[in-house]
């Protein structure tokens, strides 16, 4: 069941190469690093499962990337995306062609993220063992009970996919999914931009010097972790970021009161390339600083349309057993509330169709929602 040399692998492979599908899952570590360790490859063939070690003394996985990237066969993951992430990390490529089952859970009404385990109890009548998800994948030798819980992730997953791929086929809904999955096989998600990372913090920033030191002290702090390979907060924590940005330091001694540094940062080689950032931000010129968000900005009074779509959201959702956070997002409602153009995903393809036109003759008052006992009734306005 463990594969620990190239050899092994590689004959899975070749035996396999022919396959309609197969399943794929990673045990991996990421708590004190930035770049995920993998410590375990789980693969579900058509004959056997196995599970591969890839931290084996001398094995080469290119075996399982060339069947990785075999396009007549079909990789499937539950919620691939932290998996399909680190194949990307190593090969440079995404996986194709590939299916997600929780992205088709979610087509087929089985909830907004439903987990693996829901989803083996219902389809594959089966009880997965979860005592050993928080284990330390990385120590080895690996013991059968961690082996055993290991291939469970990847032997129900065969049947998961049989049934829901059989529910897609049955409400032709297949084109859905494959839309679905353009984000997830496009390499862009998981190509990381250092000069880009500033967006994803939490706080604004309205000014645009401080978006410009945003930016520089992220993108630092970026790529110091990954040539550390820490994780970022080990080199600097988001408030000390933010605090350096807000008061942006003139030389060491200004940098050595910044809260939340550790002794002697400002006096270290690190500290050095901070101040260096913050010189860099504060020369931009203005215009070459980074823009703000767009910001739209609603109609007054709008609550009311926005309340009545959101209910809408809800009984579209139940009535086709497809998930509310797949078909629309607040945004999404927020915007065709304002503007029956908007540019959104739900008023584009299935969604429009399921959703969209529907929401828009809401709007237009040609269609009205009605109460029958416990449910929400839609039918054309008198």
């Amino acid at each position: 069941m463990l594969l620990t040399t190239t050899n092994q692998l590689a004959a899975f492979c070749a035996a396999n190469a022919g396959a309609e599908f197969i399943t794929i899952d990673t045990e991996f570590m990421r708590e004190r690093t930035y770049w995920s360790k993998l410590c375990l490859i789980q693969l579900g063939g058509a004959k056997e499962n196995v599970a591969v070690d890839p931290l084996a003394e001398g094995i080469d996985l290119q075996p399982l990337f060339d069947l990785l990237a075999n396009p007549k066969v079909l990789k499937v993951f539950h919620a691939a995306r932290q998996d399909v992430e680190i194949f990307y990390n190593l090969t440079g490529t995404v996986p194709q062609p590939m299916f997600d089952t929780q992205v088709a859970a979610m087509v087929c009404g089985y909830g907004e993220s439903a987990s693996y385990e829901t989803l083996a109890g219902s389809l594959a009548n089966a009880k997965i063992d979860k005592s050993s998800r928080f284990t330390d994948w990385a120590r080895r030798p690996l013991t059968d009970k961690q082996i055993a819980y290991a291939l469970g992730d990847v032997s129900h997953l065969r049947i998961v996919y049989e049934k829901l791929h059989a529910q897609l086929q049955k409400s032709k809904r297949e084109e859905w999914v494959r839309e679905e999955m353009a984000v997830l096989t496009n390499p862009e998600t998981y190509r990381i931009e250092p000069y880009e990372v500033w967006r994803r913090f939490k706080w604004r920033a309205e000014k645009p010097r401080l978006r410009a030191l945003l930016r520089e002290l992220a993108a630092w702090r970026e790529i110091e972790a990954q040539r550390l390979n820490v994780p970022r907060n080990r080199v600097l924590r988001d408030e000390a970021l933010a605090e350096i940005a807000h008061h942006p330091p003139a030389d060491k001694h200004g940098l050595a009161h910044i809260r939340g540094l550790h002794t002697g940062f400002a006096e270290s080689r690190q500290g050095t390339e901070v101040l260096a950032a913050v010189a860099r931000a504060q020369a931009l010129p203005l215009d070459q600083c980074p823009p703000g968000e767009v910001r739209h900005d609603l109609p007054r009074g709008i609550g009311p349309v926005m309340d009545l779509l959101k209910v809408l959201l809800k009984q579209v959702s139940e009535e086709h057993g497809v998930a509310a956070k797949l078909i629309a997002t607040t945004d999404d409602l927020e915007q065709i509330a304002a503007d029956d153009g908007a540019d959104v995903a739900v008023l584009r393809g299935w969604r429009r169709q399921l959703f969209g036109e529907v929401a828009l003759a809401l709007k237009s008052g040609k269609l009205a929602l009605s109460v029958q006992g416990t449910r929400v009734i839609v039918h054309p306005k008198a």
